[in-house]
């Protein structure tokens, strides 16, 4: 299994601090955000390569930072007004970055994650979900603020835990089920996520093409065994070093 790291945005508003710096190699306590990610993967023993997709502004401080551990793929962009967005930005790193629409690139499973995010678990148990499954799968979480809902992707699931729908920043939500940015494609799968595109699935949010798949072939939802630290601004960054200066 390959892990795919979405790591091409631009951070404006956690400006000045990601002006001239990505944010997913921001230290959290002793370690980037990316390091606590990969060294919770590396325990699981599941994953043989890391690849990192970035933009051409950073590309070359997460080669400095990758010292050749990591794949790093350059998408090209140099502002946030140009970016790719998730789901083109996963479409070139599942080809190898060549840009090519069908044929090569990754013919295993894939894990996908926004390298932005921190967990109070380890992703282990979202693996072993996903293989027992044997679908794509992403995962949820309940969230109770309803302002809350329309900012992210949310998820109606039955009792199977199979989606039933999932919309993106939907203006009336259908649940609480909410689902942060990590996929486990099966490596079938990889090879939609071109015609999602071209049938307009959505390229902005990494998950526009997990709502386009899931009305045509099963994907289930993982439900979260804790909580999840997304950084989004100065202020949410200052609380979660505070929150993981204690596991450092």
């Amino acid at each position: 299994m390959k892990c795919l790291i979405l790591a091409a945005g631009y951070a404006t508003r956690l400006y000045p601090l990601t002006e001239n710096f990505p944010k997913p190699l921001l230290k959290v306590g002793d370690k980037t955000i990316l390091d606590w990610l990969i060294d919770d993967l590396k325990q699981t023993g599941l994953i043989d390569e890391y690849i990192v997709v970035t933009n051409h502004k950073f590309a070359h401080i997460f080669e400095e930072w990758s010292q050749g551990r990591y794949t790093i793929i350059d998408d090209g962009t140099i502002d946030n007004d140009h970016r790719l967005g998730a789901v083109k930005d996963i479409e070139l790193g599942i080809h190898g970055g060549d840009g090519k629409s069908s044929g090569g690139g990754i013919k295993s499973d894939l894990l996908v994650m926004a390298g932005d995010n921190l967990l109070d678990f380890s992703l282990k148990g979202f693996l072993d979900y996903a293989r027992e499954k044997g679908t794509t799968c992403i995962m949820r979480y309940f969230e109770p603020n309803d302002a809350r809902l329309h900012k992210c992707g949310v998820v109606e699931v039955d009792a199977t835990d199979r989606i039933l729908t999932m919309e993106e920043k939907p203006a009336q939500p259908k649940s609480h089920w909410c689902c942060p940015p990590f996929y486990y494609y099966k490596k079938e799968d990889l090879q939609l996520v071109s015609q999602g595109i071209a049938e307009g699935c959505g390229t902005d949010a990494p998950g526009s093409f997990i709502a386009w798949l899931c009305s045509r072939t099963a994907v289930h939802a993982w439900e979260m065994p804790g909580p999840r630290y997304d950084i989004g601004s100065l202020e949410s960054y200052e609380a979660v070093k505070k929150i993981f200066e204690k596991m450092s």
